[in-house]
């Protein structure tokens, strides 16, 4: 075992390893970037070295600096993680050649894989079964749209060294193949370095389900399968193993392929295979194909570890100091059920847009397992992925496990910026996916009852009204003389909606909420909220003029100062502003341009994505007060339109 290891990673993917290597006894070393100096990896480390600026291709893509770190540390191994280098056989060529090891497979291995049009190819040759495509080195545009045409409508257009959804589009006609050809290319080429594609059938009723490998250089066993088929722009949201429904002999086909797959590469380490299947007439032995391998360790494996009791991070450090494979194939069983959900900082009912911001409150349930990165007072960066946590629960059975995962979302309270957790809570109650009627479509199908924004109901309303004037925070020995009634009054915006509120104190902690058209008796007692003689499960925090009411959704209030009303937003829809801070990739509008609502004016690339701004109004390009290649803040002015009546003239 190794005594001392560097994880070449940051966030809740090394807070992650750190613990396992804690746990036997192996040092750790963290690196961290300028926006990472504070960052909770680096305080759990032993050691923890500076590589960079914010930047991932400052820093954490900086794999010299990287491997010289471990070597002034005194480090064995590094271990990668997932993303950033995880996956560049070019960086595990060098850790080797430095004298150290690599904690994951071979240079071989990743580039065998790397290529999706290869590693079909691959696959093929080894027996296991690919879906129809063409995954040819010929990129010429016609040559791709006749490919599309055998194949035949619908097909995928994929970015062959893609990931995460990335260059990735779903084409229903030929007269749309062009277009999104084009989209694809570009966004593989900002993302990869790389245009080229592939072009596959779209199977029309398809789940995403994986299977767990793990090799040591020759042989390799599986850990079974997770379902990662509720997916949103091809990114997985909710996770879940084993599959719903899954026959056991589907699952022996599909656990035997995905060993014939890591075996035809030599694999060593944890490594998943990710099939796309059938799911319209149940799951069958034939209606299963190979659709990629990540050679790394996945955002889902808590799942895996939780139905299996393997801690798959032991399993990696173990194998790569030189033991054999812990357990045989007829040794690994499955327990139970387990779920993962992927709690993000994103504005939902805004598209999903990743957000930034300071945590201020941040509270996970007690029965859930939590891997996280950040601590409450934390930001979330615009540098990297804006992930908070990853809640994962584990119960007897599938019915169980949804709804300690739905509890579980129900008391996670995070203020300081939007989340996705309202969106979640919704998802894991949905009748379709509770009865594990599940595929990669459920999400769109239900995405306008899914993504609308909490509104709170006036029971909800009055405690936050209660919370914003600061009333129970009397201090407990303070004594309470009441002459006559006294009469507060609070105003508070909730989803751009106006509540004024008028609060009649009757006794200590005892109020009546008057909401105009409805009133409220609310206490403060035992402590707990009691609404009309009922107690509540509600919780709050407050941040300045933000509040935060939870009760099974996070239901978010502006206290607004009466000094200081603010003014129309963005001037009716004159000015484009930066929804978050970014790069401006590309602009398109021009002074004097006549532009119609939807028009797309710019580009800005943040959160690894890129992000079209578009006009709000029809009217006449005023100024462009932006160019690209531009790096700004949220809320920065790109281009203003001209006022209407100025348009008119």
């Amino acid at each position: 075992m190794f005594n001392k290891i560097l994880i070449a990673n940051r966030g809740e993917i090394a807070c992650r390893v750190i613990e396992t290597a804690r746990k036997l006894g192996v040092a750790t070393v963290a690196v961290y970037s300028d926006a990472d100096a504070g960052a909770k990896h680096v305080a759990m480390a032993d050691q923890a070295v500076h590589i960079g600026g914010p930047a991932p291709k400052d820093s954490y893509l900086k794999g010299d600096l990287i491997i010289e770190a471990a070597l002034s540390t005194g480090a064995q191994g590094i271990h990668p993680g997932y993303g950033f280098l995880s996956e560049n056989p070019k960086f595990v060529e060098a850790v080797e050649k430095a004298g150290l090891t690599f904690i994951g497979p071979s240079a071989d291995a990743i580039r065998a894989m790397g290529l999706k049009d290869a590693a079909k190819k691959l696959m093929e040759e080894a027996g296991v079964p690919v879906v129809p495509g063409y995954h040819g080195e010929n990129q010429d545009p016609e040559h791709l749209s006749g490919a599309a045409d055998m194949i035949g409508y619908p097909v995928l257009i994929k970015a062959v060294a893609g990931g995460g959804g990335k260059g990735m589009r779903l084409v229903e006609n030929p007269a749309d193949f062009m277009d999104a050809l084009q989209s694809a290319q570009g966004e593989a080429t900002t993302a990869f370095g790389n245009p080229d594609v592939l072009i596959e059938k779209y199977i029309l009723q398809p789940r995403h389900i994986e299977v767990q490998v793990f090799g040591d250089g020759e042989k390799a066993v599986h850990l079974f399968e997770r379902d990662c088929s509720l997916q949103r722009r091809h990114q997985k949201v909710i996770e879940e193993a084993p599959a719903p429904d899954m026959p056991a002999d589907v699952r022996a086909a599909m656990g035997a392929a995905a060993v014939r797959a890591a075996e035809a590469i030599g694999y060593k380490g944890a490594g998943t295979v990710e099939f796309i299947v059938d799911g319209s007439d149940g799951l069958r032995t034939d209606g299963f194909w190979f659709m990629e391998m990540n050679t790394r360790l996945q955002v889902e494996h808590p799942v895996t570890e939780l139905i299996t009791g393997v801690d798959l991070v032991e399993w990696q450090l173990r194998v790569a100091s030189g033991d054999p494979l812990p357990k045989k194939q007829d040794e690994l069983t499955i327990t139970g059920h387990a779920f993962e959900a992927r709690i993000y900082a994103e504005d939902v009912p805004k598209g999903f847009l990743p957000a930034t911001g300071t945590l201020t409150h941040l509270e996970f349930p007690a029965d859930a397992r939590v891997d996280s990165g950040v601590r409450a007072g934390d930001t979330i960066s615009p540098w990297y992925d804006p992930m908070i946590a990853k809640l994962i629960v584990h119960a007897p059975s599938r019915g169980a496990a949804l709804r300690k995962l739905e509890r579980a979302l129900r008391w996670t309270d995070i203020a300081g910026s939007v989340t996705n957790v309202s969106f979640l809570r919704l998802l894991a109650e949905q009748p379709d996916f509770v009865k594990g009627d599940v595929d990669t479509g459920l999400i769109g199908r239900h995405l306008d009852t899914l993504a609308a924004a909490p509104v709170a109901c006036t029971k909800a309303r009055s405690i936050a009204a209660l919370t914003a004037l600061g009333l129970m925070d009397l201090p407990k020995d303070a004594g309470f003389v009441l002459w006559s009634p006294l009469t507060h009054a609070v105003s508070l915006v909730h989803n751009e909606e106006e509540i004024v509120a008028k609060v009649t104190v009757n006794g200590r902690y005892d109020y009546v909420v008057d909401l105009g058209e409805i009133q409220h008796r609310v206490q403060w007692r035992d402590g707990s909220w009691w609404v009309d003689a009922t107690r509540v499960q509600a919780r709050t925090a407050r941040h300045g003029q933000d509040l935060t009411v939870f009760w099974g959704n996070a239901y978010s209030f502006e206290v607004i100062d009466p000094l200081d009303r603010a003014g129309d937003d963005a001037a009716g829809g004159n000015v484009i502003l930066a929804p978050m801070p970014g790069l401006v990739k590309s602009i398109f509008a021009k002074p004097g341009q006549t532009v119609a609502a939807g028009d797309r004016l710019a580009i800005l690339e943040a959160m690894k994505m890129e992000h079209s701004l578009l006009a709000a109004r029809d009217g006449v390009v005023a100024e462009v007060l932006a160019s690209a290649g531009d790096q700004v803040q949220e809320g920065a002015a790109l281009i203003v339109l001209a006022e209407e009546e100025d348009a008119a003239a």
